[in-house]
């Protein structure tokens, strides 16, 4: 089993910035993937951006530019950097953990971009 605990969510203006962190414990495997989804209300969850164990990233074209993703050389957790944010990004993220047996999902934190 993998535990994932994230934290950073909260409210922000419109432009503003926020700071995603997702820490894994439990089974964790040298070769995996970590990244982030989100889900809006009434809309089916999506793919944010993801990271390889090997450093390999991959985003969504909605936030290319404004998004990064990180993880530390322990390759146990994943951050989330986002800048110039939309209303259209609120939405719970998610973080998410796949090894090649299995995928894992934290409990979400909400992101709230308004004025």
């Amino acid at each position: 089993q993998v535990q994932l605990v994230e934290s950073g969510g909260g409210l922000v203006q419109p432009g503003g910035s926020l700071r995603l962190s997702c820490a894994a414990s439990g089974s964790i495997f040298s070769i995996n993937t970590m990244g982030w989804y989100r889900q809006a209300p009434g809309k089916q969850r999506e793919l944010v951006a993801v990271i390889t164990s090997g450093g390999i990233t991959n985003y969504a074209d909605s936030v290319k530019g404004r998004f990064t993703i990180s993880r530390d050389n322990a390759k146990t957790s994943v951050y989330l950097q986002m800048n110039s944010l939309k209303p259209e990004d609120t939405a719970v993220y998610y973080c998410n953990y796949q090894r090649v047996d299995n995928s894992y999902w934290g409990q979400g934190t909400q992101v709230t971009v308004s004025s």
